[in-house]
């Protein structure tokens, strides 16, 4: 009976563990997904700076 508590324990550990490493997992890509396109979005604002000219008659 007390192999059977332990176990049951020992499952929500390691869907625990797993479910964090997932998440972990996923929260770097995303962060390596944002350093790569930070030289490309920072492009895309200076070139709307530029094209943010008033015209003046």
């Amino acid at each position: 009976m007390s192999e059977v508590a332990q176990q049951k324990d020992r499952f929500w550990i390691y869907v625990g563990i797993t479910v964090f490493v997932i998440v972990a997992g996923i929260l770097l890509i995303k962060q390596s997904e944002n350093e790569k396109f930070a030289p490309i979005k920072q492009q895309v604002a200076e070139e709307l700076a530029q094209m943010n000219v008033r015209v003046l008659n």
